[in-house]
Protein backbone atom coordinates (compact mmCIF):
# COMPACT_ATOMS: atom_id res chain seq x y z
CA UNK A 1 0.00 0.00 0.00
CA UNK A 2 1.25 3.77 -0.47
CA UNK A 3 -0.85 4.71 1.89
CA UNK A 4 0.12 4.58 5.58
CA UNK A 5 -1.76 3.63 8.02
CA UNK A 6 -2.27 6.59 9.86
CA UNK A 7 -2.52 8.61 7.45
CA UNK A 8 -5.62 11.36 7.22
CA UNK A 9 -8.47 9.94 6.56
CA UNK A 10 -10.01 12.25 3.39
CA UNK A 11 -14.15 11.48 2.44
CA UNK A 12 -15.29 12.74 -0.74
CA UNK A 13 -16.95 15.98 1.10
CA UNK A 14 -13.94 16.89 2.66
CA UNK A 15 -11.72 16.78 -0.52
CA UNK A 16 -14.72 19.00 -2.71
CA UNK A 17 -14.43 21.50 0.35
CA UNK A 18 -10.58 21.97 0.22
CA UNK A 19 -11.23 22.13 -3.66
CA UNK A 20 -13.26 24.95 -3.50
CA UNK A 21 -10.79 26.96 -1.97
CA UNK A 22 -8.42 26.14 -5.62
CA UNK A 23 -6.25 29.21 -6.12
CA UNK A 24 -7.76 29.44 -9.67
CA UNK A 25 -11.41 30.32 -7.73
CA UNK A 26 -9.81 32.84 -5.41
CA UNK A 27 -8.16 34.36 -8.42
CA UNK A 28 -11.75 34.86 -9.71
CA UNK A 29 -12.90 36.15 -6.38
CA UNK A 30 -10.20 38.90 -7.16
CA UNK A 31 -10.98 39.97 -9.88
CA UNK A 32 -14.71 40.44 -8.82
CA UNK A 33 -13.88 42.29 -6.01
CA UNK A 34 -11.71 44.51 -8.32
CA UNK A 35 -14.11 45.30 -10.71
CA UNK A 36 -17.03 46.30 -8.04
CA UNK A 37 -13.83 48.55 -6.76
CA UNK A 38 -13.65 49.97 -9.94
CA UNK A 39 -17.67 50.68 -10.26
CA UNK A 40 -17.58 52.50 -7.35
CA UNK A 41 -15.47 55.27 -9.34
CA UNK A 42 -17.72 55.33 -12.24
CA UNK A 43 -19.61 58.42 -11.78
CA UNK A 44 -16.70 60.51 -11.07
CA UNK A 45 -16.41 64.29 -13.19
CA UNK A 46 -13.38 65.13 -14.93
CA UNK A 47 -11.19 66.91 -13.01
CA UNK A 48 -11.56 70.71 -13.79
CA UNK A 49 -9.18 72.19 -15.47
CA UNK A 50 -7.25 75.66 -14.47
CA UNK A 51 -5.43 78.00 -16.19
CA UNK A 52 -3.31 81.68 -15.83
CA UNK A 53 -1.49 83.72 -18.38
CA UNK A 54 -1.05 87.27 -20.21
CA UNK A 55 -4.28 87.62 -22.34
CA UNK A 56 -4.78 89.99 -24.86
CA UNK A 57 -1.14 92.07 -23.99
CA UNK A 58 0.26 94.03 -27.19
CA UNK A 59 4.33 93.25 -27.63
CA UNK A 60 6.06 96.07 -26.19
CA UNK A 61 8.47 96.28 -23.09
CA UNK A 62 5.66 98.57 -21.03
CA UNK A 63 2.82 97.33 -22.38
CA UNK A 64 -0.45 99.33 -21.09
CA UNK A 65 -3.18 97.06 -22.60
CA UNK A 66 -4.39 93.58 -22.04
CA UNK A 67 -4.56 91.79 -18.71
CA UNK A 68 -3.54 89.05 -16.77
CA UNK A 69 -6.11 86.81 -16.70
CA UNK A 70 -7.04 83.62 -13.77
CA UNK A 71 -9.69 80.57 -15.71
CA UNK A 72 -11.05 77.59 -14.33
CA UNK A 73 -13.25 74.89 -16.68
CA UNK A 74 -15.30 72.14 -15.48
CA UNK A 75 -17.64 69.86 -17.58
CA UNK A 76 -20.60 68.17 -15.93
CA UNK A 77 -20.93 65.03 -17.68
CA UNK A 78 -24.65 63.95 -18.57
CA UNK A 79 -26.22 61.96 -15.61
CA UNK A 80 -28.01 59.62 -17.41
CA UNK A 81 -24.33 58.51 -18.81
CA UNK A 82 -22.59 58.77 -15.79
CA UNK A 83 -25.73 55.83 -14.46
CA UNK A 84 -25.53 53.51 -17.34
CA UNK A 85 -21.81 53.71 -16.86
CA UNK A 86 -22.01 52.73 -13.45
CA UNK A 87 -24.87 49.84 -14.36
CA UNK A 88 -22.21 48.53 -16.65
CA UNK A 89 -19.35 48.42 -14.32
CA UNK A 90 -21.31 47.13 -11.69
CA UNK A 91 -22.77 44.36 -14.05
CA UNK A 92 -19.13 43.33 -14.87
CA UNK A 93 -18.70 41.28 -11.79
CA UNK A 94 -21.50 39.44 -12.05
CA UNK A 95 -19.96 37.72 -15.06
CA UNK A 96 -17.28 36.70 -13.27
CA UNK A 97 -19.07 35.58 -10.60
CA UNK A 98 -20.55 33.06 -13.17
CA UNK A 99 -17.27 32.18 -14.96
CA UNK A 100 -15.87 31.17 -11.89
CA UNK A 101 -19.06 28.96 -10.73
CA UNK A 102 -18.19 27.39 -14.28
CA UNK A 103 -14.56 26.44 -13.25
CA UNK A 104 -16.00 25.01 -9.94
CA UNK A 105 -18.03 23.07 -11.58
CA UNK A 106 -15.21 21.81 -13.59
CA UNK A 107 -12.74 21.65 -10.60
CA UNK A 108 -15.38 19.47 -8.74
CA UNK A 109 -16.12 17.07 -11.08
CA UNK A 110 -12.39 16.53 -11.68
CA UNK A 111 -12.35 15.91 -8.08
CA UNK A 112 -14.59 12.98 -8.16
CA UNK A 113 -13.38 11.65 -10.69
CA UNK A 114 -10.20 10.85 -9.58
CA UNK A 115 -11.72 10.32 -6.05
CA UNK A 116 -13.42 7.45 -7.61
CA UNK A 117 -10.78 6.21 -9.64
CA UNK A 118 -8.86 5.79 -6.25
CA UNK A 119 -11.84 4.36 -4.37
CA UNK A 120 -11.86 1.62 -7.19
CA UNK A 121 -8.09 1.11 -7.46
CA UNK A 122 -8.14 0.62 -3.63
CA UNK A 123 -11.26 -1.87 -4.01
CA UNK A 124 -8.81 -3.97 -6.70
CA UNK A 125 -5.71 -4.24 -4.79
CA UNK A 126 -8.47 -5.54 -1.89
CA UNK A 127 -9.25 -8.29 -4.80
CA UNK A 128 -5.26 -8.93 -5.94
CA UNK A 129 -4.94 -10.06 -2.21
CA UNK A 130 -7.53 -12.43 -1.92
CA UNK A 131 -5.91 -14.11 -4.95
CA UNK A 132 -2.72 -13.91 -3.51
CA UNK A 133 -4.55 -15.61 -0.59
CA UNK A 134 -5.73 -18.30 -2.87
CA UNK A 135 -2.60 -18.66 -4.48
CA UNK A 136 -0.56 -18.85 -1.85
CA UNK A 137 -2.86 -21.61 -0.15
CA UNK A 138 -2.57 -23.68 -3.46
CA UNK A 139 1.32 -23.30 -3.59
CA UNK A 140 1.66 -24.26 -0.07
CA UNK A 141 -0.36 -27.18 -0.79
CA UNK A 142 1.04 -28.19 -4.04
CA UNK A 143 4.30 -28.07 -2.47
CA UNK A 144 2.95 -30.82 0.20
CA UNK A 145 2.11 -32.82 -2.80
CA UNK A 146 5.15 -32.32 -4.33
CA UNK A 147 6.88 -34.45 -1.35
CA UNK A 148 4.81 -37.68 -1.99
CA UNK A 149 4.84 -37.46 -5.57
CA UNK A 150 1.44 -35.89 -6.56
CA UNK A 151 1.99 -32.97 -8.00
CA UNK A 152 4.29 -32.01 -10.73
CA UNK A 153 7.15 -29.22 -10.71
CA UNK A 154 6.20 -27.53 -13.90
CA UNK A 155 3.16 -27.03 -12.02
CA UNK A 156 4.92 -25.54 -8.97
CA UNK A 157 6.60 -22.86 -11.05
CA UNK A 158 3.10 -22.26 -12.66
CA UNK A 159 1.64 -20.67 -9.52
CA UNK A 160 4.54 -19.20 -8.87
CA UNK A 161 4.59 -17.74 -11.79
CA UNK A 162 1.14 -16.55 -11.24
CA UNK A 163 2.04 -15.42 -7.89
CA UNK A 164 4.72 -13.32 -9.08
CA UNK A 165 2.30 -11.73 -11.64
CA UNK A 166 0.46 -10.25 -9.08
CA UNK A 167 3.13 -8.52 -7.67
CA UNK A 168 3.62 -6.58 -11.19
CA UNK A 169 -0.33 -5.79 -11.12
CA UNK A 170 0.01 -4.25 -7.20
CA UNK A 171 2.85 -2.33 -8.29
CA UNK A 172 0.85 -0.54 -11.30
CA UNK A 173 -2.36 0.10 -8.83
CA UNK A 174 -0.27 1.46 -6.50
CA UNK A 175 1.29 3.54 -8.60
CA UNK A 176 -1.86 4.81 -10.31
CA UNK A 177 -2.78 5.21 -6.57
CA UNK A 178 -0.01 7.77 -6.03
CA UNK A 179 -1.13 9.89 -9.55
CA UNK A 180 -4.95 9.63 -8.29
CA UNK A 181 -3.21 11.39 -4.84
CA UNK A 182 -0.99 14.06 -6.63
CA UNK A 183 -3.97 15.57 -8.50
CA UNK A 184 -6.46 15.65 -5.94
CA UNK A 185 -3.31 17.63 -3.52
CA UNK A 186 -3.04 19.63 -6.37
CA UNK A 187 -6.86 20.08 -6.58
CA UNK A 188 -6.93 20.68 -2.73
CA UNK A 189 -3.71 22.89 -2.79
CA UNK A 190 -1.71 20.69 -0.36
CA UNK A 191 1.64 19.28 -0.52
CA UNK A 192 1.74 16.78 -3.68
CA UNK A 193 3.08 13.88 -1.54
CA UNK A 194 0.91 14.28 1.23
CA UNK A 195 -0.85 10.81 2.38
CA UNK A 196 -4.58 10.23 2.97
CA UNK A 197 -6.71 7.70 2.78
CA UNK A 198 -10.38 7.31 1.14
CA UNK A 199 -13.48 6.41 1.87
CA UNK A 200 -14.61 3.35 -0.34
CA UNK A 201 -18.20 3.85 0.39
CA UNK A 202 -19.41 4.19 -3.25
CA UNK A 203 -23.11 5.62 -3.77
CA UNK A 204 -24.29 4.95 -7.08
CA UNK A 205 -26.91 7.79 -8.11
CA UNK A 206 -30.59 6.37 -10.21
CA UNK A 207 -29.96 9.37 -12.94
CA UNK A 208 -31.08 7.07 -15.91
CA UNK A 209 -35.00 7.74 -14.61
CA UNK A 210 -34.43 11.49 -14.56
CA UNK A 211 -35.99 13.56 -17.00
CA UNK A 212 -34.62 16.83 -17.87
CA UNK A 213 -35.96 19.83 -19.97
CA UNK A 214 -34.02 22.77 -21.24
CA UNK A 215 -35.87 25.35 -18.47
CA UNK A 216 -34.40 23.27 -15.48
CA UNK A 217 -30.68 23.19 -17.42
CA UNK A 218 -31.27 26.88 -18.27
CA UNK A 219 -31.44 27.20 -14.42
CA UNK A 220 -28.91 24.88 -13.34
CA UNK A 221 -25.78 25.33 -15.41
CA UNK A 222 -23.32 27.98 -14.71
CA UNK A 223 -22.46 28.36 -18.58
CA UNK A 224 -25.69 29.43 -19.51
CA UNK A 225 -25.64 31.38 -16.01
CA UNK A 226 -22.76 33.31 -17.58
CA UNK A 227 -24.10 33.86 -21.12
CA UNK A 228 -27.31 35.46 -19.24
CA UNK A 229 -25.02 37.69 -17.66
CA UNK A 230 -23.06 38.64 -20.81
CA UNK A 231 -26.05 39.04 -22.66
CA UNK A 232 -27.39 41.80 -19.53
CA UNK A 233 -24.15 43.52 -19.47
CA UNK A 234 -24.49 43.73 -23.03
CA UNK A 235 -27.83 44.88 -22.66
CA UNK A 236 -26.23 47.54 -20.11
CA UNK A 237 -23.32 48.62 -22.64
CA UNK A 238 -26.23 49.49 -25.55
CA UNK A 239 -27.62 51.63 -22.94
CA UNK A 240 -24.34 53.36 -21.92
CA UNK A 241 -24.20 54.22 -25.97
CA UNK A 242 -27.65 54.80 -26.20
CA UNK A 243 -26.78 57.68 -23.04
CA UNK A 244 -23.94 58.94 -25.58
CA UNK A 245 -27.00 60.98 -27.43
CA UNK A 246 -27.65 63.10 -24.40
CA UNK A 247 -25.79 66.59 -24.23
CA UNK A 248 -22.59 66.90 -21.52
CA UNK A 249 -22.47 70.76 -20.12
CA UNK A 250 -19.65 73.00 -19.05
CA UNK A 251 -18.47 76.21 -17.31
CA UNK A 252 -16.44 78.40 -17.35
CA UNK A 253 -15.02 81.77 -15.57
CA UNK A 254 -12.37 83.78 -15.83
CA UNK A 255 -11.06 87.08 -14.08
CA UNK A 256 -9.13 89.85 -16.00
CA UNK A 257 -6.57 92.12 -13.65
CA UNK A 258 -6.20 94.65 -16.58
CA UNK A 259 -3.33 96.59 -17.33
CA UNK A 260 -2.68 100.24 -17.28
CA UNK A 261 -5.47 101.40 -15.58
CA UNK A 262 -8.29 100.13 -17.25
CA UNK A 263 -10.99 97.87 -15.26
CA UNK A 264 -11.00 94.36 -14.57
CA UNK A 265 -12.92 92.28 -16.37
CA UNK A 266 -14.28 88.77 -16.24
CA UNK A 267 -15.72 85.78 -18.24
CA UNK A 268 -18.65 83.37 -17.33
CA UNK A 269 -19.37 81.34 -20.32
CA UNK A 270 -21.93 77.93 -20.11
CA UNK A 271 -20.90 75.33 -23.09
CA UNK A 272 -23.12 72.36 -24.07
CA UNK A 273 -22.17 69.58 -26.67
CA UNK A 274 -24.21 68.45 -29.59
CA UNK A 275 -23.80 64.38 -30.20
CA UNK A 276 -26.36 64.11 -32.28
CA UNK A 277 -25.22 65.75 -35.07
CA UNK A 278 -24.49 63.33 -38.44
CA UNK A 279 -20.41 63.25 -38.04
CA UNK A 280 -20.96 62.89 -34.45
CA UNK A 281 -23.15 60.06 -33.76
CA UNK A 282 -22.07 57.61 -36.47
CA UNK A 283 -20.16 56.09 -33.90
CA UNK A 284 -22.38 55.04 -31.19
CA UNK A 285 -25.43 54.54 -33.96
CA UNK A 286 -23.16 51.78 -35.52
CA UNK A 287 -21.42 50.49 -31.72
CA UNK A 288 -25.26 50.00 -30.93
CA UNK A 289 -25.94 47.96 -34.30
CA UNK A 290 -23.28 45.90 -33.55
CA UNK A 291 -24.26 45.29 -29.77
CA UNK A 292 -27.44 43.64 -31.14
CA UNK A 293 -25.20 41.05 -33.46
CA UNK A 294 -23.58 40.45 -30.29
CA UNK A 295 -26.70 39.52 -28.18
CA UNK A 296 -27.85 37.50 -31.22
CA UNK A 297 -24.69 35.88 -30.81
CA UNK A 298 -24.76 34.70 -27.26
CA UNK A 299 -28.55 34.09 -27.65
CA UNK A 300 -28.20 31.19 -30.51
CA UNK A 301 -24.85 29.99 -28.71
CA UNK A 302 -27.16 29.67 -25.76
CA UNK A 303 -29.72 27.75 -27.52
CA UNK A 304 -27.23 25.30 -29.31
CA UNK A 305 -25.44 24.44 -25.55
CA UNK A 306 -29.16 23.73 -24.27
CA UNK A 307 -29.37 21.40 -27.31
CA UNK A 308 -26.25 19.90 -26.86
CA UNK A 309 -26.41 19.00 -22.77
CA UNK A 310 -30.22 17.85 -23.56
CA UNK A 311 -28.85 15.19 -25.81
CA UNK A 312 -26.02 14.26 -24.19
CA UNK A 313 -27.51 14.01 -20.56
CA UNK A 314 -29.81 11.69 -22.82
CA UNK A 315 -26.64 9.64 -23.92
CA UNK A 316 -25.38 9.46 -20.65
CA UNK A 317 -28.83 8.06 -18.71
CA UNK A 318 -28.88 5.38 -21.20
CA UNK A 319 -25.09 4.52 -21.23
CA UNK A 320 -25.59 4.64 -16.79
CA UNK A 321 -28.73 2.27 -17.54
CA UNK A 322 -26.46 -0.06 -20.15
CA UNK A 323 -23.44 -0.44 -17.33
CA UNK A 324 -25.54 -1.24 -14.09
CA UNK A 325 -26.67 -3.93 -16.09
CA UNK A 326 -23.34 -5.22 -16.91
CA UNK A 327 -22.35 -4.78 -13.69
CA UNK A 328 -25.05 -6.74 -12.37
CA UNK A 329 -24.27 -9.55 -14.45
CA UNK A 330 -20.90 -9.81 -13.24
CA UNK A 331 -22.45 -9.80 -9.89
CA UNK A 332 -25.01 -12.09 -9.54
CA UNK A 333 -23.99 -14.58 -12.88
CA UNK A 334 -20.77 -14.01 -13.87
CA UNK A 335 -18.79 -13.84 -10.73
CA UNK A 336 -20.59 -16.73 -9.01
CA UNK A 337 -20.35 -18.67 -12.12
CA UNK A 338 -16.71 -18.55 -11.79
CA UNK A 339 -16.81 -18.90 -7.88
CA UNK A 340 -18.38 -22.47 -8.48
CA UNK A 341 -15.90 -23.11 -11.39
CA UNK A 342 -12.75 -22.78 -9.29
CA UNK A 343 -14.56 -24.38 -6.26
CA UNK A 344 -15.61 -27.58 -8.08
CA UNK A 345 -11.77 -27.13 -9.58
CA UNK A 346 -10.52 -27.35 -6.13
CA UNK A 347 -12.58 -30.17 -4.74
CA UNK A 348 -11.58 -32.32 -7.69
CA UNK A 349 -7.79 -31.64 -7.26
CA UNK A 350 -8.21 -32.15 -3.41
CA UNK A 351 -10.01 -35.23 -4.03
CA UNK A 352 -7.19 -36.45 -6.62
CA UNK A 353 -9.77 -35.98 -9.65
CA UNK A 354 -8.28 -33.18 -11.29
CA UNK A 355 -5.22 -31.10 -11.77
CA UNK A 356 -3.43 -27.83 -10.18
CA UNK A 357 -3.53 -25.88 -13.43
CA UNK A 358 -7.44 -26.10 -13.69
CA UNK A 359 -7.64 -24.49 -10.61
CA UNK A 360 -5.38 -22.15 -10.90
CA UNK A 361 -7.18 -21.05 -14.25
CA UNK A 362 -9.93 -20.56 -12.33
CA UNK A 363 -8.30 -18.45 -9.65
CA UNK A 364 -6.99 -16.38 -12.98
CA UNK A 365 -10.88 -15.95 -14.63
CA UNK A 366 -12.31 -15.18 -11.29
CA UNK A 367 -9.77 -12.64 -10.92
CA UNK A 368 -10.43 -11.29 -14.50
CA UNK A 369 -13.83 -11.13 -13.49
CA UNK A 370 -13.69 -9.14 -10.64
CA UNK A 371 -11.53 -6.82 -12.38
CA UNK A 372 -13.48 -6.45 -15.01
CA UNK A 373 -16.58 -5.55 -12.85
CA UNK A 374 -14.64 -2.98 -11.11
CA UNK A 375 -13.81 -1.67 -14.27
CA UNK A 376 -17.23 -1.65 -14.84
CA UNK A 377 -18.08 0.30 -11.84
CA UNK A 378 -15.16 2.63 -12.79
CA UNK A 379 -16.83 3.37 -15.86
CA UNK A 380 -20.32 3.90 -14.51
CA UNK A 381 -18.77 6.34 -11.79
CA UNK A 382 -17.40 8.56 -14.66
CA UNK A 383 -20.66 8.36 -16.62
CA UNK A 384 -22.09 9.51 -13.48
CA UNK A 385 -19.56 12.69 -12.81
CA UNK A 386 -19.74 13.30 -16.09
CA UNK A 387 -23.60 13.84 -15.96
CA UNK A 388 -23.25 15.41 -12.48
CA UNK A 389 -20.63 17.58 -14.51
CA UNK A 390 -22.98 18.57 -17.27
CA UNK A 391 -26.14 18.96 -15.01
CA UNK A 392 -24.45 20.84 -12.39
CA UNK A 393 -26.30 18.50 -9.41
CA UNK A 394 -23.62 19.75 -6.91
Amino acid sequence: MVVKANAQSLPLDSVLARVAANPALLAYDAKSSAQDAYATGSKSLDAPRLSAGQYQVPYQINPNGGSFMIQAEQMFTNPAKLKAKEDYMKALSKVTRQDKNYLRNQLMAQARQYYYERVVLEKKLVQLQNTQNLLEYMLKDANIRLTYGKEKLPNIYKAKADLFELDNTREQLNNEISQKNIMLNTLMNRAQQSAFNVDTNIVLKNYETAITDTITLARQRSDIKSINSNIDLQQLNAKMEYAKRKPDFGLQAGHMFSYGGYANQYILMGSVTIPIVPWASKEYKANLKGIRYEVEELQQKKLDILNQAQGQLAGYRTDINSKKRQLKNYNQNIIPALQNTYKTALQAYEQNTGDLPQVLEGIKSLQMARMAALDRLQELLTIQVTYERDYETY
